[in-house]
Parts: structure tokens; C-alpha cells; sequence
């Protein structure tokens, strides 16, 4: 019989019983603080009208904590080994489903339809660090139907995905994440809530899926142009802008920036989402003159 999955003795008994290693490369750590998962549970916000799509169940810690408040749970675990794991420790939450499979591999979009039909489900994660943002950016940057994103992320990158312009932390994540959500912190999660214990602490952000409050002429543009102004923090965004990807001339960037009103000399780091809007709208204008 399994008893609390956030107990270290009921993760070695597991462990024991499956032969189950912790794999370095899947960046395996699992939760081992029962006020964490509550925490996560809770900043979720997570009602019984809701659906989940859960990324790296792991042992089912959480998935059982949402299965009590959620319409449906849907987990999707890229582990072959977890997942007898996963079919005894779930045994019991009737509105679980889980999915084997890589979450960047399979038809996401498909399966949101398939298991949520007109449902926008929250997406909550906890996964190896490394995969974190590229998983968070796709949900956001392919516009996956999903009303929030609530993942564990090291705190660092909380702060970044979190941070104003004119601060160190602000940079093309912050524009990024900011652009498609609005992100909070939820909690701060010592290296001792997890078992094995990571070497940083962490923070648990969540996401809540916008529509973007400004008007872009090209989307595409506008992030490469963002990308480029933070590309070298300490040049001026005529310097960055004209040694980008972009290939523009100084020139070109001289009137562009005389007609949307910003300075050249400033640095990426000073421009709001708003800023970036009106000079790759300008950019784009200039562009496309006939």
C-alpha cells in the first residue's frame, strides 16, 4: 500500500518496488513539502468547473491535489518508468487521464481538443528547468487554447518573466511573457522541498493568458526587433538594432527612430512593451513604403 507521496519514505518505497532511478537527464526532482503542493494547488486556482493539463506528473503528487478540486486532470509524463507508478498511485482519481509521451512532440493543440473540447484548462508544471521556458513560450507563442500557466521555475527566471523595464532582470523573456500574460509569483520553494534537493531555489509563477494590449502591424517583427535590442545590453539600440539580425542600416534607423519618437542612444532595457510597438511599427511602415 503507497501511503503519502510527499513522504521520502513512501518516494524510496516506490523507488524500491519499480526499480525506479532518478533520472539526471529528465532533471527528475520530486516534491516532497505537502504545503508546496497545496500552495501550487491553490495559485492555480483551480474550481471544480476546471480543466488541467499537467506536464511531468512525476509520482502523481500534484495530480492527485488537483484531481480533488478539478473537472478533469490530463497528465502527460515523457517517463516510461513512471508510469506504473502513475497507474497505482491513481488508481483511485476516476477523473485523471494520463498520456504517455514528450509534450514539445505530440500534437498539443490536438490533444487540448480531444480531452478539453471548449474547455481552456490551466496548464501546471514541474519540470527540469532547462525545459521549462521552452515549454511555457510555445503554449504562449502558438497561442494554445489554455487560460492560465502555473510552473516551477528556478527564481531567477520568475524574477526575469516577472521584471519592469528599467531593472536588470528586464530583458526579451520579460517583454515575451509579459506580451501574451500576466505573471505573479505564487510562492518561493526552498532546495529542501525536494527530494533529491536541487542547487537553487525556486519560485512557482503563474501566468494568466491575455490578449496582448497592443496593436502590431507584424508580430514577427516586433519580436525581432526585441530580440536584438537586448542582444548586447550595454550598446544603444542604434548599435544593437544595426548589427542584428534584422541587417538594418543606420541610416534606416536614424529616420525610424526620428518618426516614432524614441531616442536611439537609449538601451533596450528602458523600453516598455508599448516602446517596442510603436518603433517596430515604425520599422515596419518604413519597410513597406511604396
Amino acid at each position: 500500500m503507497i501511503g503519502k507521496l510527499t513522504s521520502p519514505s513512501t518516494i524510496k518505497y516506490i523507488m524500491e518496488k519499480y526499480d525506479f532511478k532518478f533520472s539526471k537527464g529528465l532533471g527528475q526532482n520530486f516534491l516532497i513539502s505537502p504545503f508546496v503542493v497545496e500552495d501550487i494547488v491553490n495559485g492555480a486556482q483551480i474550481n471544480e468547473e476546471d480543466g488541467v493539463l499537467e506536464i511531468g506528473p512525476g509520482i502523481g503528487v500534484m495530480t492527485q491535489a488537483m484531481s480533488e478540486q478539478a473537472k478533469k486532470v490530463v497528465a502527460v509524463e515523457i517517463d516510461s518508468y513512471l508510469l506504473p507508478v502513475l497507474e497505482e498511485t491513481l488508481a483511485d482519481c476516476e477523473n485523471v487521464k494520463v498520456v504517455p509521451g514528450d509534450i514539445l512532440k505530440i500534437d498539443v493543440a490536438g490533444l487540448l481538443k480531444e480531452e478539453f473540447d471548449t474547455i481552456r484548462p490551466k496548464v501546471v508544471a514541474n519540470l527540469p528547468y532547462y525545459i521549462t521556458t521552452p515549454i511555457v513560450m510555445m503554449f504562449l507563442e502558438e497561442e494554445l487554447p489554455v487560460s492560465d500557466i502555473v510552473v516551477m521555475v528556478q527564481k531567477e527566471v520568475a524574477d526575469r518573466m516577472m521584471a519592469p523595464p528599467k531593472t536588470k532582470a528586464y530583458g526579451a523573456l520579460s517583454v515575451a511573457v509579459q506580451y501574451y500574460s500576466e505573471p505573479e509569483i505564487v510562492t518561493t520553494v526552498p532546495k529542501t522541498a525536494f527530494m533529491p534537493q536541487p542547487n537553487v531555489t525556486s519560485s512557482v509563477i503563474r501566468l494568466k493568458v491575455k490578449k496582448s494590449g497592443v496593436d502590431l502591424k507584424s508580430k514577427k517583427l516586433f519580436f525581432a526587433v526585441v530580440k536584438d535590442a537586448f542582444s548586447k545590453r550595454r550598446k544603444t539600440l542604434l548599435n544593437c538594432l544595426s548589427s542584428g539580425g534584422l541587417g538594418l542600416s543606420k541610416d534606416f534607423l536614424r529616420q525610424a527612430f526620428e518618426q516614432s519618437g524614441i531616442d536611439g542612444v537609449r538601451r533596450g532595457e528602458t523600453l516598455t512593451i508599448e516602446d517596442f510597438a510603436v518603433l517596430a511599427n515604425t520599422i515596419y511602415d518604413l519597410q513597406n513604403q511604396a
